[in-house]
Protein backbone atom coordinates (compact mmCIF):
# COMPACT_ATOMS: atom_id res chain seq x y z
CA UNK A 1 0.00 0.00 0.00
CA UNK A 2 2.82 2.35 0.93
CA UNK A 3 4.71 1.46 -2.27
CA UNK A 4 1.67 2.26 -4.45
CA UNK A 5 1.19 5.64 -2.72
CA UNK A 6 4.84 6.54 -3.30
CA UNK A 7 4.56 5.59 -6.96
CA UNK A 8 1.45 7.73 -7.42
CA UNK A 9 3.17 10.75 -5.70
CA UNK A 10 6.29 10.44 -7.89
CA UNK A 11 4.14 10.23 -11.02
CA UNK A 12 2.19 13.36 -10.11
CA UNK A 13 5.44 15.18 -9.23
CA UNK A 14 6.88 14.23 -12.65
CA UNK A 15 3.78 15.51 -14.42
CA UNK A 16 4.03 18.87 -12.57
CA UNK A 17 7.65 19.25 -13.66
CA UNK A 18 6.81 18.42 -17.29
CA UNK A 19 3.93 20.90 -17.22
CA UNK A 20 6.26 23.51 -15.72
CA UNK A 21 3.79 24.10 -12.96
CA UNK A 22 6.19 23.22 -10.14
CA UNK A 23 9.01 25.53 -11.32
CA UNK A 24 6.53 28.37 -11.54
CA UNK A 25 5.47 27.61 -7.98
CA UNK A 26 9.05 27.80 -6.75
CA UNK A 27 9.68 31.02 -8.70
CA UNK A 28 6.58 32.61 -7.19
CA UNK A 29 7.59 31.47 -3.72
CA UNK A 30 11.08 32.91 -4.20
CA UNK A 31 9.62 36.25 -5.33
CA UNK A 32 7.38 36.29 -2.26
CA UNK A 33 10.34 35.68 0.07
CA UNK A 34 12.37 38.36 -1.69
CA UNK A 35 9.52 40.88 -1.30
CA UNK A 36 9.21 40.08 2.39
CA UNK A 37 12.95 40.61 2.88
CA UNK A 38 12.88 43.90 1.00
CA UNK A 39 9.93 45.16 3.03
CA UNK A 40 11.63 44.14 6.25
CA UNK A 41 14.80 45.97 5.19
CA UNK A 42 12.85 49.09 4.30
CA UNK A 43 11.03 48.99 7.62
CA UNK A 44 14.30 48.70 9.55
CA UNK A 45 15.85 51.45 7.43
CA UNK A 46 13.08 53.90 8.37
CA UNK A 47 12.88 53.01 12.05
CA UNK A 48 13.83 56.12 14.07
CA UNK A 49 17.24 55.99 15.74
CA UNK A 50 16.32 56.56 19.39
CA UNK A 51 19.90 57.31 20.42
CA UNK A 52 20.13 59.98 17.73
CA UNK A 53 16.86 61.57 18.91
CA UNK A 54 17.92 61.63 22.57
CA UNK A 55 21.30 63.15 21.68
CA UNK A 56 19.51 65.76 19.55
CA UNK A 57 17.30 66.77 22.50
CA UNK A 58 20.32 66.94 24.84
CA UNK A 59 22.15 69.26 22.47
CA UNK A 60 19.16 71.30 21.31
CA UNK A 61 19.74 74.37 23.50
CA UNK A 62 23.50 73.97 23.93
CA UNK A 63 25.56 72.91 20.90
CA UNK A 64 29.33 73.34 21.36
CA UNK A 65 28.64 76.75 22.89
CA UNK A 66 25.56 78.90 23.39
CA UNK A 67 24.64 82.37 24.58
CA UNK A 68 21.05 83.35 25.29
CA UNK A 69 19.05 86.39 26.39
CA UNK A 70 16.10 84.92 28.26
CA UNK A 71 13.27 85.75 30.60
CA UNK A 72 11.44 83.60 33.11
CA UNK A 73 7.84 84.36 34.07
CA UNK A 74 6.72 82.72 37.33
CA UNK A 75 2.98 82.41 37.97
CA UNK A 76 1.35 81.42 41.28
CA UNK A 77 -2.17 81.95 42.68
CA UNK A 78 -0.81 84.80 44.84
CA UNK A 79 1.69 86.64 42.63
CA UNK A 80 3.51 86.81 39.31
CA UNK A 81 7.07 87.94 38.64
CA UNK A 82 9.49 88.00 35.73
CA UNK A 83 13.25 87.44 35.82
CA UNK A 84 15.49 88.49 32.94
CA UNK A 85 18.79 86.69 32.57
CA UNK A 86 21.76 85.92 30.37
CA UNK A 87 22.90 82.32 29.96
CA UNK A 88 26.18 80.93 28.62
CA UNK A 89 26.96 77.24 28.06
CA UNK A 90 29.98 75.33 26.84
CA UNK A 91 29.46 71.72 25.82
CA UNK A 92 27.54 69.62 28.32
CA UNK A 93 29.77 70.45 31.29
CA UNK A 94 29.61 74.22 31.81
CA UNK A 95 26.72 76.62 32.44
CA UNK A 96 26.69 80.20 33.70
CA UNK A 97 23.53 82.22 34.46
CA UNK A 98 23.33 85.88 35.47
CA UNK A 99 20.07 87.58 36.44
CA UNK A 100 19.85 91.12 35.03
CA UNK A 101 16.37 92.13 36.24
CA UNK A 102 14.47 92.96 38.42
CA UNK A 103 16.63 95.10 40.68
CA UNK A 104 15.92 92.89 43.69
CA UNK A 105 17.59 89.85 42.08
CA UNK A 106 20.01 91.67 39.79
CA UNK A 107 23.48 90.15 39.92
CA UNK A 108 22.43 86.75 41.27
CA UNK A 109 24.55 84.14 39.50
CA UNK A 110 24.59 80.40 38.98
CA UNK A 111 27.64 78.44 37.87
CA UNK A 112 27.94 74.77 37.03
CA UNK A 113 31.18 73.01 36.12
CA UNK A 114 30.71 69.29 35.51
CA UNK A 115 28.94 67.91 38.62
CA UNK A 116 29.52 70.96 40.84
CA UNK A 117 27.18 73.94 41.13
CA UNK A 118 27.26 77.27 43.00
CA UNK A 119 24.84 80.16 43.49
CA UNK A 120 26.06 83.69 44.23
CA UNK A 121 23.88 86.08 46.25
CA UNK A 122 25.17 89.66 45.83
CA UNK A 123 23.12 91.14 48.69
CA UNK A 124 25.07 89.12 51.23
CA UNK A 125 28.11 88.63 48.97
CA UNK A 126 28.02 84.92 49.56
CA UNK A 127 28.63 81.88 47.34
CA UNK A 128 26.56 78.83 48.18
CA UNK A 129 27.46 75.40 46.88
CA UNK A 130 24.51 73.30 45.72
CA UNK A 131 24.72 69.69 46.85
CA UNK A 132 23.70 66.84 44.51
CA UNK A 133 20.59 66.25 46.66
CA UNK A 134 19.47 69.84 45.94
CA UNK A 135 19.74 69.60 42.15
CA UNK A 136 16.06 68.70 41.85
CA UNK A 137 15.08 71.65 44.08
CA UNK A 138 13.44 74.80 42.74
CA UNK A 139 15.59 77.40 40.97
CA UNK A 140 14.75 80.95 42.19
CA UNK A 141 11.28 79.89 43.33
CA UNK A 142 10.25 78.71 39.86
CA UNK A 143 8.76 75.40 38.72
CA UNK A 144 12.07 74.56 37.02
CA UNK A 145 14.65 72.72 39.08
CA UNK A 146 18.33 73.56 39.40
CA UNK A 147 19.02 70.63 37.11
CA UNK A 148 16.51 71.87 34.50
CA UNK A 149 18.38 75.16 34.23
CA UNK A 150 22.00 74.02 34.29
CA UNK A 151 21.46 70.58 32.73
CA UNK A 152 23.74 68.57 34.98
CA UNK A 153 21.98 65.34 34.02
CA UNK A 154 22.01 64.09 30.45
CA UNK A 155 19.15 62.18 28.88
CA UNK A 156 21.67 60.15 26.91
CA UNK A 157 23.99 59.31 29.82
CA UNK A 158 21.71 59.20 32.86
CA UNK A 159 18.67 57.37 31.45
CA UNK A 160 17.86 54.20 29.60
CA UNK A 161 15.46 54.93 26.75
CA UNK A 162 13.33 53.33 24.10
CA UNK A 163 10.64 54.25 21.59
CA UNK A 164 7.11 53.42 22.71
CA UNK A 165 3.60 53.69 21.23
CA UNK A 166 1.06 55.06 23.74
CA UNK A 167 -2.64 54.28 23.33
CA UNK A 168 -3.30 57.88 22.23
CA UNK A 169 -0.28 58.09 19.90
CA UNK A 170 -0.51 60.17 16.73
CA UNK A 171 1.53 59.41 13.57
CA UNK A 172 3.18 62.83 13.48
CA UNK A 173 4.96 62.26 16.81
CA UNK A 174 7.61 59.88 18.10
CA UNK A 175 7.34 58.90 21.77
CA UNK A 176 10.36 58.05 23.90
CA UNK A 177 10.29 56.58 27.38
CA UNK A 178 13.24 57.42 29.64
CA UNK A 179 13.98 55.55 32.87
CA UNK A 180 16.67 56.97 35.21
CA UNK A 181 19.72 54.79 35.78
CA UNK A 182 19.74 53.05 39.16
CA UNK A 183 22.84 54.90 40.40
CA UNK A 184 21.47 58.37 39.60
CA UNK A 185 19.99 60.90 42.05
CA UNK A 186 17.10 61.66 39.68
CA UNK A 187 13.76 61.72 41.48
CA UNK A 188 11.56 60.80 38.50
CA UNK A 189 10.31 57.30 37.97
CA UNK A 190 10.14 57.91 34.23
CA UNK A 191 9.84 60.61 31.59
CA UNK A 192 7.80 60.36 28.40
CA UNK A 193 9.03 62.71 25.68
CA UNK A 194 7.15 63.43 22.44
CA UNK A 195 9.06 64.81 19.44
CA UNK A 196 8.02 65.71 15.91
CA UNK A 197 8.70 62.82 13.56
CA UNK A 198 9.91 65.17 10.81
CA UNK A 199 12.76 66.92 12.64
CA UNK A 200 12.80 65.57 16.25
CA UNK A 201 11.89 68.98 17.70
CA UNK A 202 10.38 68.26 21.17
CA UNK A 203 6.67 68.96 21.68
CA UNK A 204 6.21 67.97 25.31
CA UNK A 205 7.63 65.97 28.19
CA UNK A 206 5.66 64.28 30.97
CA UNK A 207 7.41 63.59 34.28
CA UNK A 208 6.17 60.75 36.51
CA UNK A 209 7.07 59.76 40.05
CA UNK A 210 8.12 56.24 41.05
CA UNK A 211 4.47 55.24 41.50
CA UNK A 212 3.58 56.28 37.97
CA UNK A 213 1.75 59.49 38.94
CA UNK A 214 2.10 62.41 36.53
CA UNK A 215 3.91 65.18 38.43
CA UNK A 216 4.61 67.88 35.84
CA UNK A 217 4.22 68.70 32.15
CA UNK A 218 6.77 70.60 30.09
CA UNK A 219 5.41 72.07 26.85
CA UNK A 220 7.63 73.35 24.03
CA UNK A 221 6.14 76.19 21.97
CA UNK A 222 6.78 78.98 19.47
CA UNK A 223 9.45 77.42 17.28
CA UNK A 224 11.93 79.98 15.94
CA UNK A 225 15.22 80.09 14.06
CA UNK A 226 18.19 81.68 15.81
CA UNK A 227 20.90 81.81 13.18
CA UNK A 228 21.18 78.37 11.64
CA UNK A 229 19.51 76.64 14.58
CA UNK A 230 15.77 76.12 15.06
CA UNK A 231 14.42 75.63 18.58
CA UNK A 232 11.19 76.04 20.53
CA UNK A 233 11.65 79.55 21.95
CA UNK A 234 9.18 78.98 24.79
CA UNK A 235 9.21 76.30 27.49
CA UNK A 236 6.17 76.09 29.76
CA UNK A 237 6.46 74.03 32.95
CA UNK A 238 3.17 73.12 34.65
CA UNK A 239 3.35 71.19 37.96
CA UNK A 240 0.44 68.81 38.42
CA UNK A 241 0.51 68.91 42.23
CA UNK A 242 0.33 72.71 42.63
CA UNK A 243 -2.85 74.21 41.26
CA UNK A 244 -2.48 77.59 39.58
CA UNK A 245 1.32 77.37 39.28
CA UNK A 246 3.36 77.49 36.10
CA UNK A 247 6.67 78.90 34.87
CA UNK A 248 7.40 80.08 31.34
CA UNK A 249 10.89 80.53 29.93
CA UNK A 250 11.26 82.55 26.74
CA UNK A 251 14.35 82.88 24.52
CA UNK A 252 14.50 86.48 23.26
CA UNK A 253 17.79 85.94 21.46
CA UNK A 254 20.30 83.13 21.14
CA UNK A 255 23.64 82.47 19.47
CA UNK A 256 25.14 79.05 19.00
CA UNK A 257 28.66 77.77 18.31
CA UNK A 258 30.28 81.18 18.80
CA UNK A 259 33.55 81.63 20.67
CA UNK A 260 33.04 82.09 24.42
CA UNK A 261 35.77 83.12 26.86
CA UNK A 262 36.39 80.27 29.29
CA UNK A 263 36.81 82.82 32.11
CA UNK A 264 33.04 83.24 32.11
CA UNK A 265 32.78 79.83 33.76
CA UNK A 266 34.79 80.74 36.85
CA UNK A 267 34.16 81.44 40.52
CA UNK A 268 35.79 84.84 40.07
CA UNK A 269 33.29 85.83 37.39
CA UNK A 270 30.45 84.43 39.53
CA UNK A 271 31.31 86.88 42.33
CA UNK A 272 31.58 90.02 40.23
CA UNK A 273 29.86 92.81 42.14
CA UNK A 274 29.91 95.44 39.42
CA UNK A 275 27.53 93.63 37.09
Amino acid sequence: MCSNSSTIFISKFTILIRQRILPLFFIGFAILLFSININAYEKDDTTPDVEKIVNFIDQLYRSNTSYADMEMHIVTPHYERTLKMLVWTKGMDKTFIRITSPKKERGVGTLRIKNEMWNYLPKIKKVMKISPSMMMGSWMGSDFSNDDLVKETSMEDDYTYKIITPDDATPDLIYIQLIPNEDSTIVWGKIISAVRSTDYIPVWQHFYDEKGKLMRILNYKDIKAFGSKTIPSVMEMIPQNKQGHKTIIRWNDAKFDKKIDDNIFSRRNLQKSNF
